[in-house]
């Protein structure tokens, strides 16, 4: 769902916004919330920003993802999206996608952009209701982990990188649930955050042709992920 009309935007956004105005939940999930399950609320903020071009990086549109604390009893050293359960106090979904954002790695509301809700999406191991809140990052400043214990590095995740097929693979939990992947600069996105990736990649005309037969075991449903490159707690990312 689109929101107020936006802004000028850059001309590789258009084609997702485009997309997104007609997506449906069964776009990105399968899954359904129960009847008669309520299910907790919450909201992730899938932040698209712009690089430069850099010795590191051609420059050009990128992701804003965090890696969960190693000590965390819940998703110990994934990467994920900043977001969170609903507070009493946040007036909307969009109102708690922003300020996990700004508790967890220091993001002013105010340098995004809220463009679109996508669907929101039923997690039935967590009993999460969530929706991720779609933003243009129009003003990036620096971020860093603002709850150590709880968050140990930010990284902007150029949008080259993972769709670059060399990066793609798919996970096996040992659950036996298979699904998509990325290892990028050290990071091993898999699980929710990863599906929403890998849909919006193909909304939006980045995803090329790759070979899903690649399969990578996660080592244990609790074992945290690869460490980020150069990844100390106190990281700055500009």
């Amino acid at each position: 769902m689109l929101l107020d009309q936006p802004g000028s935007l850059p001309s590789w956004f258009e084609p997702l916004l485009t997309r997104v105005e007609s997506c449906r939940t069964e776009d990105f999930s399968t899954l359904r919330r129960p009847a008669g399950t309520a299910g907790r609320s919450s909201a992730v903020l899938v932040l698209l920003g712009e690089s430069p071009p850099s010795a590191d990086t051609p420059g050009g549109p990128d992701l804003l993802i965090l890696q969960r604390a190693a000590t965390m009893r819940n998703h110990a050293g994934q990467p994920a999206f900043p977001g969170g359960a609903t507070d009493p106090e946040d007036a909307d979904t969009v109102a708690t996608a922003l300020r996990e954002a700004n508790e967890e790695v220091g993001l002013n509301p105010a340098s995004a952009e809220v463009l679109a809700l996508l669907p929101e999406l039923w997690i039935p191991v967590s009993g999460f209701s969530v929706t991720p809140v779609l933003a243009w990052w129009r003003a990036p400043h620096e971020v860093h982990p603002r709850q150590v214990t709880e968050v140990a590095h930010v990284a902007r995740l150029p949008i080259s990188e993972l769709a670059d097929p060399e990066n793609r693979i798919r996970v096996r939990h040992p659950s036996g649930w298979i699904g998509p992947a990325f290892q990028v600069r050290g990071l091993l996105v898999w699980g929710f955050t990863a599906g929403v990736i890998s849909v919006l990649l193909d909304m939006a005309g980045w995803a090329q042709p790759w070979e899903p037969g690649r399969i990578v075991e996660l080592p244990d449903a609790a074992a945290p992920v690869p460490a980020a490159r150069g990844g100390a707690p106190d990281e700055v990312v500009p």
